[in-house]
């Protein structure tokens, strides 16, 4: 629409950072939830992403329609209210769509790296890797 990046195109953007955030906050600790109730970092992270993806899409549906008057505004201070619409609702569109595929990508991969760094191991892998040895290698006749 060739706006300039001005002060209200900026606030649009910070908007749009916020309820993103949101969006990924609610996400990761949805799978981290799963994870302490058990499951694998994968599933947790699967799961959370399926359960969480509807009223993601809702916020973000519902939070783009309601700046679809600022996008497409006239009259007096319209210059103002379309940057601040535009930079909304282009934001909440591609950030929605990234976010969908690549907050689950990240918190993997993240956690993998965490983990490995800290050189603390999912105790049902170790233990698949060496049966008889998530004991220290000592049998446990109980």
């Amino acid at each position: 629409r060739g706006l300039p990046n001005d002060v209200f195109f900026q606030v649009g953007i910070l908007t749009t950072v916020g309820v993103t955030a949101r969006n990924a906050i609610l996400l990761v600790e949805f799978a981290r939830s799963l994870e302490d109730q058990g499951m694998k970092l994968i599933e947790a992270t699967k799961e959370a992403a399926r359960v969480r993806l509807r009223p993601i899409l809702m916020t973000s549906v519902a939070f783009g329609m309601g700046v679809l008057p600022l996008a497409f505004a006239s009259g007096a201070g319209a210059t103002t209210r379309i940057a601040i619409g535009t930079a909304v609702l282009g934001g909440m569109i591609s950030a929605t769509i990234l976010a969908t595929f690549f907050i689950p990508l990240f918190y993997v991969v993240v956690r993998r790296i965490t983990d490995f760094l800290s050189g603390s191991r999912d105790q049902d892998d170790s233990a698949a890797a060496a049966p008889g040895r998530a004991n220290g290698g000592v049998a446990d006749d109980r």
